[in-house]
């Protein structure tokens, strides 16, 4: 069988696909990584002074910082979200349900990757005392504190792919191939039909006498 002129072979199609969505879903990684690392080093810590053996009080105003602290990290995440869709969406190959998929896992994980390098380096930041003086004032390392923290990032990403797939005229998305993981056609096929002609309308006056046929 002689394939179509312009056409590629589907397993160079899928190859390019998978391949494609591989690399943004790397790269979101790393990026969730680095913002992890700035969280942990931004994120503001907790004060509290000790009042006896084992036990603290907080200090005025400093239990503020636990809110402060998810704060910042859910807006760190949704900046990796939104920059990362917008990116992923630059790359007209990989564009449709398969890269949904992708940045959906990829900011998803990313989350979690975020928390997981974050917390640790904030405590490398600010290390928890171990059997302080009573009233000495120790720092507590900050803390996301809950999974629900997790499901911004991927939401706003999913937004973001959403609101650009919604204004393309293409419904392939300019990418060149449908279906979930591409059957390629080719590039010169337009998404629209060719414009019908219509017969030119006739102006008052210019009425017609002849018998008409009957359908």
């Amino acid at each position: 069988m002689v394939a179509e002129v312009g056409v590629e072979p589907r397993p160079e199609v899928l190859r390019r696909e998978l391949i494609g969505v591989g690399v943004v879903v790397a790269v979101v990684l790393a990026v969730s990584a680095a913002a992890g690392v700035a969280w942990g080093l931004l994120a503001p810590t907790e004060r509290l002074r000790v009042t006896q053996p084992g036990r603290a009080a907080v200090l005025t105003g400093e239990s503020l910082h636990l809110f402060d602290a998810v704060g910042m990290f859910l807006c760190i995440g949704a900046v990796v979200a939104m920059l990362s869709a917008v990116a992923a969406w630059r790359v007209r190959s990989v564009r449709g349900p398969a890269l949904v998929v992708g940045i959906l896992l990829a900011s998803g994980l990313g989350a979690a990757v975020m928390m997981w390098v974050g917390e640790p380096v904030a405590e490398l930041r600010h290390p928890r005392p171990h059997d302080p003086a009573v009233g000495q004032i120790i720092a507590l390392p900050a803390e996301v504190g809950t999974d629900l923290a997790l499901l911004v990032q991927p939401f706003l990403a999913a937004l973001v792919l959403l609101f650009l797939a919604a204004l393309h005229p293409r419904t392939d998305l300019g990418s060149g191939t449908a279906g979930l993981l591409g059957d390629l056609r080719p590039a010169e096929i337009d998404d629209y039909p060719p414009a019908v002609e219509v017969e030119e309308y006739r102006r008052s006056g210019d009425f017609d006498s002849s018998p008409q046929p009957r359908a």
